[in-house]
């Protein structure tokens, strides 16, 4: 079969299965709204948590600065070569010194995290033991690199014992892998308990708080700083991409580990670094949702409100978060009812396999601090209707 062919049938069996994707045409966004091929809709798919890509007053004010201060646009090289601008030191200072850890290291993205450090720090003579539910970029990272590596069943921590349990007599180092937000299905990893087993069983524990950061913790830092436990995580990955409203993810670690990634990720080594204006933007936000506490408590409430309403209909609605995953099942019904919430002026958009498990499809409400409970309080009964 010619190659044209063949993707061509490919494509057309994902229509059929309706997990075919389109890109949306973006038109504009406007605070909690957003205007997709022409249409205004609350925008319910966003993960800018704190509303913070929406401040106005926040982006004139930096503007200004960057006027002044001339930021370039691009840093036209890598970090190893001309790309390391003095503002990737102040931002990862300021990270390491608000975890109260000994360094930081800054990414181009959490995908670039994620499909670099695992392969960086693990190798043959390893094993990595990662959660059923990790994203993909942590599953990518697992298949690039060269360690053996087990999936645990999703927040199974007697399941995760069982493997540990004489790993370490067989492998050099042992890794824990785990979201600490689930990002599909809003629930959340039981750190403290991870915690504990790395300990037992001398395992190094990494933890991706790409959904925690900026709504979990009094200062903002995720999950990890709300559980009390930010010290005895090995390595905590967070990202500026969703309630930083910025780009780039982060990593905080020791200054030893620092030093072995920057001489052996891939993905840091061979990639073009961060351009300066950004990584202004990223301390500017950065200091600001440090004093957002009442924000956070306020979307927590918002998500729990909506879940108990939603439960309440006879909805499966999982999870204790910001995110809030409406169990349709089947695609024809994620897809349908993402429709009729778009025609109510809602943009809740499906989620399908592979994103999600097969037979698992979904709505996924992904809240923000700038909502109140009158802007979505028809959503569970027009889901129901």
């Amino acid at each position: 079969m010619r190659f044209q062919e063949r993707i061509m049938r490919e494509l057309d069996e994902l229509k059929k299965l309706d997990q075919y994707r389109m890109l949306p045409e973006i038109n504009s966004r406007n605070g909690k709204d957003i205007v997709v091929n022409g249409q205004n809709l609350l925008n319910l798919s966003s993960n800018d948590y704190l509303g913070l890509g929406d401040d106005k007053a926040m982006l004139a004010s930096y503007t200004q600065t960057f006027r002044e201060t001339a930021h370039a646009m691009t840093s036209s090289s890598s970090r190893l070569l001309t790309g390391n601008h003095p503002l990737y030191n102040q931002l990862e200072e300021a990270l390491a010194t608000l975890y109260g850890r000994e360094a930081a290291l800054v990414f181009n993205s959490g995908y670039h995290a994620n499909i670099g450090m695992i392969p960086a720090l693990s190798g043959r003579h390893d094993l990595v033991l990662s959660d059923r539910l990790n994203h993909a970029s942590i599953i990518d990272g697992l298949k690039i690199g060269d360690a053996p590596w087990q999936r645990y069943r999703h927040r199974d921590y007697d399941h995760l014992e069982e493997l540990l349990a004489g790993a370490g007599e067989r492998y050099r180092q042992v890794f824990i892998v785990t979201e600490s937000v689930f990002s599909m299905d809003g629930d959340l990893a039981d750190l403290a308990r991870l915690v504990a087993l790395k300990e037992q069983y001398g395992a190094l524990l990494i933890v991706d708080e790409a959904h925690g950061v900026g709504v979990f913790g009094e200062h903002g830092l995720g999950l990890c700083e709300a559980v009390g436990v930010v010290q005895q995580i090995d390595i905590i990955t967070g990202t500026f991409g969703k309630a930083l409203a910025s780009t780039g993810a982060y990593a905080i670690m020791s200054t030893l580990v620092k030093e072995y990634l920057i001489n052996t990720m891939r993905s840091f080594i061979f990639t073009t670094a961060l351009p300066p204006v950004i990584l202004g933007w990223s301390l500017v936000t950065l200091a600001r949702q440090r004093a957002m506490q009442q924000e956070r408590e306020a979307l927590l409430q918002l998500a729990d409100t909506l879940r108990q309403e939603l439960i309440g209909r006879g909805f499966d609605v999982p999870g204790e978060s910001h995110i809030v995953p409406l169990i349709t099942g089947s695609n024809s019904l994620a897809v349908a009812l993402a429709a009729k919430l778009r025609g109510a002026g809602f943009l809740c958009l499906p989620v399908r396999p592979p994103t999600v498990p097969e037979k698992s499809a979904r709505i996924r409400i992904s809240l923000r601090s700038t909502l109140r409970w009158e802007d979505i309080a028809r959503i569970p009964e027009l889901a129901r209707s």
